[in-house]
């Protein structure tokens, strides 16, 4: 596996199968828009060149940022591929001031192994701009 932060050569064909269970899932070229759009991306690579999974921030390049997305295509899961990207987006976030991720609650014992804190939070999802 190959991780990446340059997004130069992916193209929207290259993230077909993520967001696998999702209600309305993001087309390739919307994902591949976010991901373009972000403070921090990084890609894993397999090593056929197919994008295996990625970790994106978004933030004010200051002071805070937050993870969006994290994804790992189903057969590349279980690898440890998507703690490696969110060390390596950690990494890349070491100078702000605060880092946020918004997950399920089965979701938070895998966070917190990788160094994060369990936080309350509020949020807003509007499901008829997906899809």
């Amino acid at each position: 596996m190959t991780y990446q932060d340059d997004l130069s050569a992916i193209t929207a064909d290259d993230l077909r199968g993520f967001f696998v269970g999702w209600p309305s899932p993001p087309t390739p070229a919307q994902h591949l828009a976010a991901l373009r759009g972000s403070h921090r991306v990084v890609v894993a690579r397999a090593g056929s060149g197919r994008v295996a999974g990625f970790v994106n921030a978004i933030g004010d390049g200051v002071l805070t940022a937050f993870v969006p997305w994290l994804e790992v295509l189903p057969e590349h899961q279980g690898q440890g591929i998507g703690g490696e990207l969110v060390r390596r987006i950690l990494t890349q976030l070491d100078d702000v001031y605060s880092v946020d991720l918004v997950c399920d609650a089965e979701l938070r014992p895998y966070y917190e192994r990788l160094g994060l804190t369990a936080v309350q939070g509020m949020g807003l999802r509007n499901r008829t701009v997906l899809g």
